[in-house]
Order: C-alpha cells, then sequence, then structure tokens
C-alpha cells in the first residue's frame, strides 16, 4: 500500500509592531522576566502546530486488493505510521481502520509521545503521569475525586443519590464513596450490567450504574476545561461542555498553559468566580464544588451564587402527563430508554446512556426489538452464483467452475435441516456451463426454482405469491416489486433470491456458522478454507475442478454433457472481451461503487464468459452481479441496464449489432477482423465448391475416347498454377492467417 501524510498544518499570523511604548504583559514580573517569557510564548506559537478539528493526519494512496476476505493483511516493511493502523481485507480491499485513542475533543495535542497516533497532553500530580480523561480517587477520601483533561486536573467531592427504600439500601463498597441499591433497577426499569443512566433528565450529571447487580448514584463536577469559554459547546443531552478544535504546542517546561495565557509554576489564578486554579509542575489543578442533587424541575429552579437551588414550590401528592394521573412515588415507562416517577408533584425521568459503538467488517449496527441501545450484530452470510458460473462463497471467496451437472451448493451438515442443490446446463458449449435449476430441500418440503422463474413445489408448478408451511415454519416465495427476480424466505433465516437465468444468491444467519458445507464453504469467517471437498481436504486453487466434482450429486444422467474437459482460462481475443467487459470500468455507471466492493474479480468473470457465449448477452450477468452485491451494500447506481442493453429477463438474441455503437462499450475494432475472417471463410467455401465442379467435369471426361490422358495446356484437371496455389493455401493454412489482399498500387517515387 501506498500511502502518504496528507495532514495540513497552519500558523498563526504574526502581529504588527506597534510603535507605542510597551505595556506590561505579565503582571508581578520584572521587564527582563516579562521579555524572556514573551520570547518563549513566541517560540512555542511560531514552532507549534495548530490543526483544526477534523483535519489531522490522514492517508490517501491507492488500494490493494486481496483475496482473504475477512482476514487481518499484515503490512510489512512499512513506515512506523501504519502501527496505529490495522487492515483486513474487506470487500476484494484492503481497508485500514485507525486504531488510535480519539482526540475529537482534547483542545492540546502532544507531539512529542514518540509515535505515529496523536495524544491528548496528559497531566502531571503529585509525582504521577496521568493520561487525559483518566480520573481516580483519592485513597484517603474516596469522596474526592480526580480527573485530567489535556494538562488540567479537577479536584471535586462527588455526592451521592438513592432512589431504592432503605430495606435495599447497602453500605459503599470498599474504597467507593456512595451507597448502593441491591438490584439494578430505576423507576421499575432494568438496568444492564455496566450500563450507565441518567438519573434525571433535568440533572445529566446524575449517573447511575449497574456493577454486580448493584446500583450507584452519585454527581460530579464538569472538569476544568483548558480552552476558552468562546470556544466550548455544549449538548442538549450531555452534562458537560467540550472542546471541539485540535491544537498542539511546543511543550514550555515549568509552565502552565491555559486558555490564551501562560502561567509560571505555582501561580494561582480563577478561570471563573467558582473555580480555583494553581500551576504545578505544567498541569494547572483546579478545585471546583459539585452542585447538590435538587429534586425540583428546572422551572422551579433558582440561582443561589456558584450552584442553583429551589424555589418554595406547592408540594402536591399527585403528577398528569397528557391526561393520565399518577400518584406520588409511582413510576412507569416511556419506552425502551426512558422511566418516569412522581416526585412530590414532579415528573422526574430517567435517560439510559448508550455507549459509542463501533462494528468491525462482518458486522452490522442494528436496534433489537425493545431494546434500548444499538448493537453490533454478525451480517448474514451471502454465497452468489452468476454467469458461466462463478462463485462467491459465504465467506467470500472467489473461484470458477463450469461442470454440468448437479452438485451440492449447500446444506446444513450438523443440523440437517435444509440443503440446496444447484443443477448446471452447457447449452451446447464444449466448456462453459450456466445454472439450470435450483433445488431446496426444506424438512418435509422440496421446492423447485426452474428457468423462466417457473416454481414447483412439491412436484407441482405453483403461481405466485406462494406461502406453505415446512416443519412449523413458514415460506414464502414471490416475485421482486421490479420483476427480476423470485425471492423465497424462510421463518428460520434463509433466502433465496433467483432470476431464473443462471443468477442466484443465498442467505443465511450468523446462527449457521461452522454448520455449512458445499459448493459455498463453510461459512466460519474464513475464506482459505472455503475449496474443502467433501472427503474434508482443502483443495488449492488449481484443484477447483476436484474440489467441485466432490460435491457431485445424483447419476451420469443430471449431467447434460457426456464427457467433461477440465476447465482452463479462456484465451479468446482480449479485444473482444474489453469491448464487452468495458461498462464495469466506466465510472458514470459503477464508480460509486469502486470504493466499496472491489470490481476486479466481476471483471475477469466477464471476459471468461465472452469467449463462449451462446446468447450473445453473457457480459451483462457479471454486471448484474456486481450491481446486486453492490446494493447490498447500501449503494444506489444509476439505470445501469438501460445504459448498458442489458434488460433483466431471459434473452437469447443478442447479437454485437445491440451493443456496438453505444458510448459505455470499449473498441469495437475486433468486429472488423472478424468480419475479415467470415469472408476469408466464406471464399474457401465458394473455391472448395468449384473445386468439387471441376472433379466432376474431370471424371465425365474420362470415359470420352482419348480423353483421359490428355492434360490441358492450363495444368492439372484444368487448374492453373495460381488456383492450384489457392486451393493448396486454403487446405493447409488456417482461415485464421488469411486476409483480403490489398489492391496492386504504384509506389510513389522517391526523392
Amino acid at each position: 500500500m501506498c500511502c502518504q501524510s496528507s495532514g495540513q498544518w497552519k500558523f498563526p499570523a504574526q502581529q504588527p509592531r506597534k510603535s507605542s511604548a510597551p505595556r506590561r504583559r505579565f503582571p508581578g514580573f520584572r521587564p527582563r522576566t516579562q521579555l524572556l517569557i514573551l520570547i518563549v510564548v513566541l517560540m512555542a506559537l511560531l514552532q507549534g502546530r495548530t490543526v483544526d478539528a477534523g483535519a489531522g493526519d490522514s492517508l490517501s494512496g491507492v488500494r490493494q486488493s486481496c483475496s482473504n476476505e475477512g482476514e487481518e493483511v499484515q503490512l510489512k516493511n512499512q513506515p512506523q505510521i501504519f502501527t496505529c493502523f490495522k487492515c483486513e481485507c474487506q470487500n476484494g480491499f484492503v481497508n485500514c481502520r485507525d486504531t488510535c485513542p480519539p482526540v475529537n475533543d482534547c483542545y492540546i495535542l502532544d507531539k512529542s509521545n514518540g509515535t505515529c497516533c496523536r495524544r491528548c497532553k496528559g497531566c502531571s500530580f503529585r509525582g504521577m503521569s496521568y493520561e487525559s480523561g483518566s480520573e481516580w480517587s483519592d485513597p484517603e477520601d474516596p469522596c474526592k475525586t480526580y480527573k485530567c483533561v489535556a494538562t488540567v486536573v479537577t479536584e471535586t467531592i462527588q455526592k451521592c443519590y438513592s432512589q431504592c427504600d432503605n430495606n435495599q439500601l447497602q453500605p459503599p463498597r470498599p474504597g467507593e464513596c456512595c451507597p448502593t441499591c441491591q438490584g439494578c433497577k430505576i423507576n421499575g426499569q432494568t438496568v444492564a450490567e455496566g450500563q450507565e443512566v441518567d438519573a434525571s433528565i433535568d440533572d445529566r450529571c446524575l449517573v447511575c450504574q449497574c456493577r454486580g447487580n448493584q446500583l450507584t448514584c452519585s454527581k460530579k463536577t464538569c472538569p476544568v476545561l483548558p480552552c476558552p469559554m468562546s470556544k466550548q459547546i455544549k449538548r442538549p443531552d450531555e452534562c458537560c461542555p467540550r472542546c471541539p478544535q485540535n491544537h498542539s504546542f511546543l511543550p514550555v517546561p515549568g509552565k502552565c498553559l491555559f486558555n490564551k495565557s501562560v502561567y509560571p509554576e505555582k501561580t494561582q489564578f480563577m478561570p471563573d468566580r467558582c473555580t480555583n486554579c494553581t500551576c504545578l509542575n505544567g498541569t494547572s489543578v483546579c478545585q471546583r464544588p459539585t452542585c447538590p442533587i435538587l429534586e425540583c424541575a428546572a422551572e422551579f429552579q433558582e440561582p443561589d451564587g456558584c450552584c442553583p437551588r429551589c424555589a418554595v414550590a406547592e408540594v402536591r401528592s399527585e403528577c398528569s402527563l397528557d391526561g393520565v394521573v399518577y400518584q406520588n412515588n409511582e413510576t412507569w415507562d416511556m419506552g425502551p430508554c426512558r422511566s418516569c416517577r412522581c416526585n412530590g408533584g414532579t415528573i422526574r425521568c430517567a435517560q439510559m446512556r448508550c455507549p459509542a459503538v463501533k462494528c468491525r467488517a462482518n458486522e452490522e449496527l442494528k436496534q433489537p426489538p425493545g431494546e434500548c441501545c444499538k448493537r453490533c450484530v454478525e451480517t448474514a452470510g451471502t454465497c452468489t452464483v452468476f454467469g458461466d458460473p462463478h462463485f462467491r462463497t459465504f465467506d467470500g471467496k472467489f473461484f470458477s467452475f463450469q461442470g454440468s451437472c448437479k452438485y451440492l451448493l449447500a446444506s446444513d451438515c450438523l443440523g440437517k435441516t435444509f440443503h440446496i442443490r444447484l443443477t448446471n446446463e452447457g447449452r451446447g458449449t464444449r466448456r462453459a456451463s450456466w445454472a439450470k435449476t435450483v433445488t431446496l430441500n426444506l424438512r418435509n418440503l422440496k421446492v423447485n426454482l426452474g428457468q423462466r422463474m417457473r416454481v414447483k413445489v412439491n412436484g407441482t408448478r405453483v403461481t405466485l405469491p406462494y406461502s406453505v408451511v415446512a416443519g412449523g415454519q413458514n415460506v414464502t416465495i414471490e416475485r421482486l416489486a421490479d420483476g427480476g427476480a423470485v425471492m423465497l424466505r424462510s421463518e428460520m433465516g434463509l433466502t433465496l433470491e433467483w432470476n431464473g437465468a443462471g443468477f442466484l444468491q443465498v442467505s443465511v444467519p450468523a446462527k449457521f456458522k461452522k454448520r455449512l458445507c458445499g459448493l459455498c464453504g463453510n461459512f466460519n469467517g474464513s475464506s482459505r478454507d472455503d475449496l474443502t471437498g467433501k472427503d474434508g481436504r482443502n483443495h488449492g486453487e488449481d484443484e477447483v475442478w476436484h474440489f467441485a466434482n466432490s460435491w457431485k450429486v445424483g447419476g451420469p444422467k443430471s449431467c447434460s454433457r457426456k464427457r467433461e474437459f477440465l476447465a482452463a482460462t479462456p484465451t479468446c481475443d482480449k479485444r473482444k472481451s474489453n469491448f464487452y467487459c468495458h461498462p464495469l470500468s466506466v465510472p458514470a455507471l459503477f464508480g460509486d461503487c469502486h470504493e466499496r466492493l472491489n470490481p476486479e474479480n466481476y471483471k475477469a468473470a466477464c471476459r471468461m464468459d465472452v469467449c463462449e457465449c451462446p446468447s450473445g448477452d453473457c457480459h451483462c450477468d457479471s454486471f448484474a452481479a456486481y450491481a446486486h452485491e453492490c446494493r447490498r451494500l447500501g449503494v444506489q447506481l444509476p439505470d445501469w441496464r438501460s445504459a448498458t442493453n442489458c434488460p433483466a429477463g431471459w434473452r437469447r438474441n443478442a447479437t454485437l449489432s445491440s451493443f456496438k455503437g453505444n458510448q459505455f462499450y470499449g473498441d469495437p475494432s475486433f468486429s472488423r477482423l472478424k468480419g475479415r475472417r467470415q469472408k476469408n471463410h466464406q471464399l474457401r467455401l465458394q473455391l472448395q465448391q468449384e473445386q468439387q465442379q471441376r472433379s466432376k467435369q474431370g471424371q465425365k471426361g474420362r470415359h470420352k475416347p482419348g480423353g483421359h490422358n490428355q492434360l490441358d495446356r492450363q495444368g492439372h484437371n484444368g487448374l492453373d498454377k495460381d488456383q492450384l496455389q489457392k486451393e493448396f493455401i486454403l487446405k493447409h493454412v488456417p482461415s485464421s492467417f488469411l486476409y483480403p489482399r490489398a489492391p496492386d498500387r504504384t509506389p510513389p517515387p522517391l526523392h
């Protein structure tokens, strides 16, 4: 992989020098000391580098192809920067993701950490180093907590809160400040292990957490931030503000950088009227009080110095919401994420917190029914068959196999719940074949998907839509909305999509992992062993024929050819395949998907299919397979079928003229060569017919008196020497080497 850093750095503009008398920039210091501090600050600003949020180092270059789908790709002999990235093969490309910790809300970056990752500058406190974001408690007073955020340590006293009855209240655990409630429930709603809950949507800083089936609730003050107040942002559903911009400065030993100021060692300062800070060993150590937990709603609160307080309000014994009256201490759910309680006439609601989730390559983010937070679930396995059959297994392995018999495509080899058989047809060709029918056996149900989307259930042809119960599970068969395919869905999660002309896609849920066998592989997450035969032996890339034939089912009558020829890479005219397969490289047609799905396997399949194509439009199968996979990945493509003249459905009468002249296809010059060859072939047939007629006339002449020993002056059998030479060439030289002779021309005079 060839990549380079494309980060852009911005330097602060220099201020014009003023002619007025110098003013004291740092009160309390002598002019010489002030000058020294000013020089240090200017050096830090000029040599430091400021990076806007989101404009950090990035990678650019040419993406590499890969074949071992889903596996990690080791980047050997690469620059040190790649130690901060993890790469794996996904959709035919080497995809790399950043493994560095996030620095989106870090105001001061540490560029001297010696690694390729950008890190937020940490803190030094009482002889210990702490990373930014770290939280810890005082060993002697667990209620006194500290938090480090980009060279600033905030010290506070946390407040405890409890909603459970006294008989459920447990004393604080060793080393902890607040008591716990037995059982992880808040307002009657269960809290999952490790999950955090905002105990009140009116006070997002009051947080409860479930650990060991015990619920602990407490409130902490927001940490002091090093960025100016004007640069801070606060989201409505969060407790504390953030610093959205990243800045990187050279370290100033013994000094504290806070907001836009530099403070010497042991200097005290107040960022606001409620916070006191001291510069200690390059870290700003700040004390800030935690505001008390209020039982009144926000509309009944009023300012009182640094913290609000509850104003005098009427205490009632019931609450009303949307016309429903709730008694005091009564709880109710407002959905899977929110629950409420009536507290002295005030409605107090708790909100579940959903953690940030990053799914792996074989997972997708989904919202389970009845749950509050989305979670990563394994994606269904998908096996695709298309063209002169090309296979993409459940684990992403590509291979081609042109057998003309019946084969086991996929089967639940452990549970024996289903098996799918594929019947190929040679279509009168010597080596090519296409999928003809698909048969699904699901318990006591047998479904046959045939040509032109004909469907049989237990041997009887049915009309669509159709539904049936098999082994206690519902099975539905219907045509898709666009009419281009038949979709079979089973209650167990198995689906089959068949277009009636050779394209098939089988999907199985993740519960079938490591349970399958057949041409579609074992669905174990690795493509390296997808060519495992029925005998358990893993075949190599050059043994696809032996692997596929090990899954052959049925007798000799199931084959459309009496004799199979070992498939080899076709050696047809390269210009012909370039012409037909060029649309896959056109950005206007498939370019939106090229970054998500590598088209090289589909191009190779297209080049193979056009070599021996009885229908004239075999290249369209590769287009359709690529477009289908792009759609499954969520990529919307333009109307490529109309643009390439590849309509959906069955078509056997396509000719070169159907695509010649289309702007999206390649160079059609190969067709002129083909025309010359056809003309030579016709000339050869014409001369052969003339030769046969003269031979018959010569046989008649032998029976005339004095005719059998007479040779005319032209030569043998009435042919002159030029005709004999032409006849010899036509008989012994392949027609591919014959071209029409250019007319004789007089060469131009030499000057």
